[in-house]
């Protein structure tokens, strides 16, 4: 392991067939239905309220909206993904209070759950112990596998997972008790509440763009998944699924170079340098690193990310341009 990274949690060995990426074996998929209605319910109230967004919603309501979209997306990608799934910084504990209430906006389960799927993502990544399986194409790894039962690879692999570090965060362990009671109140209950009772606006604009909100940010964090294992370049490794796609970057607040991270995983950035001015979620721990609530935030070397590229990736620059004709 390189110098610059801190150890991680210890992994229980795996004592099963090692999956080779990408694989997708033969599997009967099997629908949840209440998670199929549920689903349907979220999307069709979404585009209701886009309709709304634009004829009937007070500038307010889209203010607020937009403010609590990136809130919660910060709290997937500061929080979740970047700070409890890969300890890429530490933080002081109210950071990790704000980050948890961020991220309970989003009703993406308990940043404990969260990270437990995305480190198992991480170790079998395009495999069927993958949760969203990119092998098995747009439609699973996009939002079909929270529509179906888990794969029986995903399901027995994911107890190897460690998550000893999350379980003895306070913080953390309080909204992974009580998640509902988090997700529902600052997801949908504040978010609706707070327009109709200081600006007047109606419960049924609010509830709506609410739920628009909560499809955006959701999607969002699904594009990664599909979109980022899919379509872009292999710039430091060519050998995998996971791509550089700008797109995504925009959508989510940098998380978009996704072949960057799943080579350096421990990288705060999940950028290179060059790429920090499309990385709004980079800016905002460097803004808390300076107020100092974030602290030992890892990056790699330059020459490092260099080599790798020249090493295993396929000759494109990070923007997915081909650096000989450059």
């Amino acid at each position: 392991m390189p110098p610059f990274v801190e150890k991680q949690p210890i992994q229980t060995e795996d004592p099963f067939e090692k999956l080779v990426a990408p694989q997708a074996g033969p599997w009967k998929y099997e629908f949840v239905y209440p998670s199929v209605i549920g689903t349907t319910y979220i999307h069709l109230a979404a585009i209701y309220g886009l309709y709304l967004a634009v004829t009937a919603a007070q500038w307010y309501t889209l203010v607020f909206t937009a403010f609590t979209a990136v809130a919660a997306g910060i709290g997937v990608t500061a929080g979740a993904h970047r700070l409890w799934s890969h300890r890429s910084y530490k933080a002081k504990p109210p950071l990790h209070f704000l980050l948890m209430i961020m991220q309970s906006i989003t009703f993406q389960y308990s940043a404990i759950t969260w990270a437990k799927m995305h480190r198992t993502h991480h170790r079998y990544s395009d495999t069927d112990a993958d949760p969203h399986n990119a092998a098995r194409g747009f439609f699973y790894s996009h939002i079909g596998w929270m529509l179906m039962k888990s794969h029986p690879e995903f399901r027995k692999r994911v107890k190897l997972t460690d998550l000893s570090d999350l379980y003895s965060n306070r913080i953390l362990m309080l909204q992974h008790k009580y998640t509902t009671l988090f997700c529902v109140t600052f997801c949908l209950l504040l978010p609706t509440v707070i327009p109709m009772y200081f600006w007047g606006e109606s419960l049924n604009v609010a509830w709506h763009v609410t739920m628009l909100r909560y499809i955006y940010i959701l999607h969002g964090t699904f594009l990664v998944n599909s979109v980022a294992h899919m379509f872009g370049s292999g710039t430091y490794d060519k050998s995998i699924k996971p791509t550089q796609n700008v797109f995504v970057s925009l959508i989510l607040f940098g998380e978009g170079f996704h072949n960057y991270h799943h080579v350096f995983p421990w990288d705060y950035r999940t950028a290179e340098l060059g790429n920090n001015w499309l990385n709004p979620t980079k800016l905002f721990i460097d803004f808390f690193a300076w107020v100092g609530w974030a602290y030992d935030l890892k990056t790699v070397p330059d020459d490092i990310i260099s080599a790798r590229a020249n090493r295993t990736g396929d000759g494109t620059n990070s923007w997915g341009f081909n650096t000989k004709s450059s």
